[in-house]
């Protein structure tokens, strides 16, 4: 199979789909590979060292045009549309749910998209999700410190505070992958951490690694207008695979926050959880609604590319080896998980969510893969 690695062209993105190691297993398995020339650049990675490993150093034009399976990290973004064509293969982060135009695109090509984000294992767990989840969740403490100093429209909070000075208090809304890690990166950071979720397992879980250390409620709404009120930090942490992220913070709870507090909101490239939020760049991360600065960066493990892209790869490498391997159809006849993550083919919508999200209809894929 024809391989193609473009380019990311969305603001501030910095992450590449395949790194040297994932060309060499490629064309060790006789695959061929293109890439973009510059790719990898901004994670480190030069031409040379694909080249070295048996890539093809091409344009953008022809990595669309040659590729059967094009490997990306973010979703294509309109003047990639016309590039992509009928029966090709496109593997990405895709987010469908809040976006109808980019939906209707890939309609239109009857291209065959697999979506990183609704790849789901039998338990649940989704595997191509959780390494940027893990990046994301740590860096929301950060970028939420951040945004908490006086300069970047904060209080003036330094979240652990020091001797004889309240530490910040950080509120998380959701406890999967993201909220953990959000809640392992503030207390450490020596703040005070209070988490709500919907499944009492899942706040049991979370109470016995961290015991007082992490307040836990079960998340409803007047347990979570007491949050805000009390909250300097707020970290938006909620996912449905494939589904739009759930708006768990109304406009009339912004009202409730302090002047100069901050929310991060993960969940922005599904939408948001805050109905406030709208998607902001690593160039322009913020902007302020009723004295609340919101920070909703769509594409937040960017801004630490070379870690991001390695992290990323070594979940997403295995299933691009299938697809090439054993070619779309029976890769997605053979595992369950990857056929999970079929969100579009060839101009029908193949996952629910996507489906129920945007009122458009759904066809099973078990219906398609002959």
């Amino acid at each position: 199979m024809i391989i193609g690695v473009p380019k990311e062209i969305k603001k501030d993105e910095g992450r590449v789909s395949l790194t040297p190691a994932g060309v060499h297993h490629m064309v060790e398995g006789g695959h061929t590979v293109l890439i973009e020339a510059d790719a990898g650049l901004a994670s480190g990675l030069e031409n040379h060292v694909y080249e070295e490993q048996g890539a093809r150093i091409v344009s953008r034009d022809e990595v669309f045009a040659g590729a059967e399976l094009v490997v990306k990290v973010k979703e294509p973004l309109p003047e990639e549309y016309e590039l992509l064509r009928e029966g090709q293969i496109l593997y990405t982060y895709l987010h469908l749910a809040p976006a109808r135009e980019l939906t209707e695109a890939l309609l239109r090509r009857k291209i065959i998209a697999i979506a990183y984000e609704t790849v789901q294992n039998g338990n649940g767990s989704l595997p191509l999700l959780i390494p940027m989840s893990e990046v994301a969740g740590r860096m929301s403490i950060h970028e939420g410190a951040k945004c908490l100093e006086r300069e970047n429209g904060g209080r003036g909070i330094l979240l652990g505070g020091v001797p004889g000075v309240d530490p910040g208090h950080v509120v998380i809304i959701g406890g999967g992958v993201v909220g953990a890690n959000a809640a392992k990166m503030a207390i450490g950071n020596g703040a005070t951490v209070t988490l709500l979720d919907v499944n009492l397992q899942r706040l049991r879980y979370l109470d016995d690694i961290h015991g007082a250390r992490l307040r836990t409620l079960m998340s409803n709404r007047i347990n979570m207008q007491d949050a805000l009120k009390s909250a300097d930090l707020v970290i938006g942490a909620v996912l449905i695979p494939g589904a739009r992220a759930p708006r768990l913070i109304t406009h009339d709870m912004i009202g409730f926050m302090k002047t100069g507090s901050v929310i991060v909101d993960v969940g922005i490239d599904q939408g948001g959880i805050a109905e406030t939020s709208r998607p902001t760049t690593h160039s322009d991360p913020t902007f302020v609604v009723d004295g609340v600065v919101h920070y909703c960066v769509a594409n937040m493990p960017g801004a630490v590319s070379r870690t991001s892209t390695f992290a990323l790869t070594n979940a997403t490498f295995p299933y691009a080896r299938e697809l090439a391997d054993k070619g779309v159809l029976r890769a997605l006849r053979e595992n369950p998980a990857l056929r999970l993550g079929l969100n579009i083919f060839k101009g029908h919508v193949t996952h629910p969510a996507v489906a129920n999200a945007l009122k458009m209809d759904y066809v099973d894929p078990e219906t398609l893969l002959h």
